[in-house]
């Protein structure tokens, strides 16, 4: 995350170590730490060889591989520049112009450059301004920098749930919630959805925008096709068939389906509770 005297990412010098757990790291231009498995992958404003070094010689870790690479490679060379959906504008916390959302992006997914949340974003504030879908609480699986939650509460929804894996995108998350006055509506929690998912029956509305193998996991799963309405983003085209033989039709049908650059975004319905 941002953190004083920085108001903007330039460069990422990162650093991947085989280490499941790391020691309390304080240093002025960290800017997160990803916890994956048995690894641990770094991010700084500025080259760390001799703390990281350092931190090798203590903890026994090995240096896997680092890079040094300009922010805009990070997000796969998009523009990271404010925009508008819907009516419902959106800026990174450097932009000199006002918009409703501003968000940190950090090093998290889900920040709405990517044609994957931005499809998301289209069909979420679609939806929640349809009367007829009368959504009032929503699930975010895979929550990334949390920007669908905010848009949600902004929207007026009521309860928003966020889950990610990734303790680095919930603290940016939260963080974000609090910027834009939503926190007391979004709760961001941190759990891993290949042990489990929660039950959804108690939401409205599910949105989940994973990778391929994740969701047709959650696919599997009777809890995950509860709510009423599902937004189900996070693959390509050249996956859609696969993913489509998962579906259980008995269960939900198809609203909407719409693609980009082939990402791909699907919007279902609960055939009992849906509309």
């Amino acid at each position: 995350m941002l953190q004083p005297p920085y108001t903007a990412y330039e460069r990422l010098y990162t650093y991947h170590l085989d280490l499941p757990e790391l020691p309390e790291i304080e240093d002025p231009d960290l800017i997160g730490v990803w916890l994956e498995d048995e690894s641990a992958i770094l991010f700084f404003h500025r080259p760390k060889e001799r703390l990281i070094a350092e931190l090798c010689r203590r903890t026994g870790a090995g240096l896997i591989y680092q890079a040094d690479l300009a922010y805009d490679e990070w997000e796969a060379g998009r523009e990271i520049a404010p925009f508008t959906v819907a009516g419902l504008s959106v800026a990174p916390v450097w932009a000199a112009q006002e918009a409703e959302i501003k968000l940190d992006p950090s090093v998290i997914f889900g920040s709405g450059f990517h044609p994957s949340t931005r499809l998301c974003l289209e069909m979420l504030l679609k939806y929640l301004a349809a009367p007829e879908s009368k959504i009032t609480s929503a699930l975010d699986l895979g929550c990334g920098t949390g920007l669908l939650g905010i848009a949600a509460a902004r929207r007026g929804v009521a309860q928003v749930v966020g889950i990610d894996h990734n303790p680095l995108a919930c603290k940016v998350a939260q963080a974000n919630c609090r910027r834009n006055g939503v926190a007391k509506r979004v709760t961001i929690r941190q759990g891993d959805l290949r042990q489990g998912c929660p039950d959804t029956g108690g939401f409205d509305l599910v949105i989940a925008n994973l990778y391929q193998g994740l969701m047709a996991e959650l696919f599997a799963r009777e809890a995950f096709w509860q709510a009423r309405f599902h937004i189900l983003a996070g693959f390509i085209t050249p996956m859609e068939e696969k993913l489509l033989a998962a579906v259980p039709g008995s269960r939900v049908r198809f609203l909407e389906r719409n693609s980009r650059d082939r990402w791909c975004v699907w919007v279902l319905a609960n055939r009992v509770r849906g509309f």
